[in-house]
């Protein structure tokens, strides 16, 4: 295929519903003039449904392997019958998505389908914390000091409480199990302040039918202002080619979401980008990555959380920082290029939050007046808003947009800046 008829023959077809999914609508169109990429979603989602270049499937059956397989299977043939020219290209916005294209690569290049990821045991390591801070610790990345709990039928009746720092972080080392598991007052994170508290999140967690493990982690001071987050893309053999990052200064404190970024202010920091180089080479890691990472005052360095198997929610930024994220894979994948090694840093500020959330948020005067500045000069910060879109995709992308008030009231401000519990 020719890159003058990307627009024409490639069908993205998108797995998921989130802010990434959109994002990949609009750069494909942006970049290719592509006006359809077929979402499959699992429920309705407005600013997806309503959208012109969208083609949405919602397949509940979609968020388990044999039902997403069957689907894909299925729009591929709908389009070889269509027109035997046209590509579908898969991408997918969650981990458990990577993981599943994974697991199912070889059924669903059979069908014609293209499947840019990685080998599945690899991904299956890396995407656990325990397998990711294993290599962090071989290759010398600063991670958080962490203590790990089994939650299957060996589990410990009660954790050892008293010996844990305060405050600490607990979590699941399994995000994807996590995310499907019934746990009473589930949060992706919880900020525990107290050992009473630490027994009750435990009982929760144990009383579920999540089976992976839990970890407690050593709490990283500091508020936002302190979170650091880099888009990576990298070549068949682990080399960084492309990376874009910034400073996360303000991320979502709702319980569901906690820690996605709402406002990134491109900053770039030579240790972390070291540091993922490291990494990715060390495990041969290619395509999409998005590392999430904390400053730690205590050691004047940079401690890494974790990687997000496939593009992050936010990448959309790189494309404010001066690369169209969607090309990457396109060179790659479907037009046999090499990506060229680009270090994309101009000055942008992603932003998905009214000026008045920035305003009462962001507690680091620096990095408010910064934002405020970027807002100016950046071009569409807020990655669902698209002039070339319908008004009804517009509606829905600014009620989400000013949404944001309300729950940052209720999870945010009414809380004094403290987790809501």
């Amino acid at each position: 295929m020719e890159e003058k008829d990307v627009g024409q023959r490639l069908v993205p077809v998108i797995v998921g519903g989130t802010f990434l999914a959109y994002s990949y609508v609009r750069e494909f169109n942006r970049r290719y003039g592509t006006t359809r990429c077929i979402v499959v979603i699992t429920q309705e989602v407005k600013m997806l449904t309503t959208s012109r270049f969208t083609d949405c499937r919602i397949v509940p059956e979609a968020a388990h392997p044999e039902g997403l397989y069957r689907c894909l299977e299925g729009i591929a043939a709908e389009l070889r019958a269509e027109n035997e020219s046209l590509v579908p290209l898969v991408l997918g916005c969650d981990d458990r998505h990577a993981l599943m294209f994974a697991a199912g690569k070889d059924r669903l290049e059979a069908a014609g389908i293209v499947v840019p990821c990685n080998d599945f045991a690899m991904l299956d390591r890396i995407s656990q914390k325990r397998g990711f801070y294993e290599l962090c610790e071989k290759i010398g990345v600063p991670y958080p000091k962490t203590w790990y709990f089994n939650c299957d039928d060996t589990a410990p009746e009660s954790l050892p409480v008293d010996e844990f720092p305060y405050p600490c972080i607990a979590k699941p080392s399994d995000t994807t199990k996590f995310q499907n598991a019934n746990v009473a007052h589930k949060r992706k994170a919880y900020e525990i302040e107290t050992p009473e508290e630490l027994v009750q999140v435990w009982a929760d967690v144990r009383a579920s039918d999540y089976d992976g493990e839990f970890l407690i982690q050593d709490y990283i001071p500091g508020g936002d202002e302190a979170l650091r987050i880099l888009n990576t893309y990298s070549d068949r053999a682990g080399n960084l080619r492309v990376v874009s990052g910034g400073i996360t200064a303000l991320q979502d404190h709702s319980p569901s979401a906690l820690g996605n970024p709402l406002c990134i202010i491109g900053d770039k920091e030579p240790r972390v980008i070291e540091y993922a180089r490291k990494f990715l080479k060390e495990v041969g890691y290619e395509n999409y990555g998005n590392f999430d990472i904390k400053y730690d005052s205590r050691t004047d360095d940079y401690v890494f959380f974790e990687i997000n198997i496939r593009a992050g929610r936010s990448t959309y930024f790189t494309s404010l920082a001066g690369v169209n994220f969607v090309t990457l894979v396109v060179d790659q994948y479907i037009l046999g290029r090499e990506v060229p090694e680009v270090e994309a840093y101009e000055p942008f500020v992603y932003c998905c939050v009214p000026k008045y959330v920035l305003k009462r948020s962001i507690t680091d005067k620096d990095q408010l007046e910064r934002a405020l500045a970027l807002l100016k000069t950046t071009k569409d910060p807020y990655p669902l808003h698209y002039l070339k879109d319908t008004l009804a995709h517009n509606f829905w992308s600014y009620a989400m947009y000013f949404n944001q008030i309300l729950k940052f009231k209720r999870y945010f401000w009414d809380t004094g800046g403290r987790q809501y519990k």
